[in-house]
């Protein structure tokens, strides 16, 4: 499955970004769990985001529980994350990920339990 994400850019502290991972055309997603991941500079990717194949339900990392939103459109393959009330430590290359998987009530919260990966996406915040 190849992901394409995009929706990165520069904000100000306490601005808005939404974050889009569409699959390649003609690529389903909504048999796959999906995932965001980040990676700031010098430290090792993180865990932000997951969500059940169906959209069901959804699982954060506590650094952004309650800013930060990850939903799905399985019609149009694409898996998006709000980001609301950013601040400067969400500065880093953002990644969307994507793994089949055969029951509705996996999530996936480590980067092994992926095999496909976006490209990465840079959100900058400044203060």
């Amino acid at each position: 499955v190849q992901l394409q994400a995009s929706g990165g850019g520069l904000v100000q502290a306490g601005g808005s970004l939404r974050l889009s991972c569409a699959a390649a055309s003609g690529r389903t997603l909504s048999a796959s769990i999906m995932g965001w991941f980040r990676q700031a500079l010098g430290k090792e990717r993180e865990f932000v985001a997951t969500i059940r194949r169906d959209g069901s339900n959804s699982y954060y990392a506590d650094s952004v529980k309650g800013r930060f939103t990850i939903s799905r459109d399985n019609a149009k393959n694409t898996v998006y994350l709000q980001m609301n009330s950013l601040k400067p430590e969400d500065t880093a290359v953002y990644y969307c990920a994507a793994e089949i998987v055969t029951s509705a009530l996996t999530f996936g919260t480590d980067a092994r339990d992926y095999r496909y990966w976006g490209q990465g996406t840079q959100v900058t915040v400044s203060s």
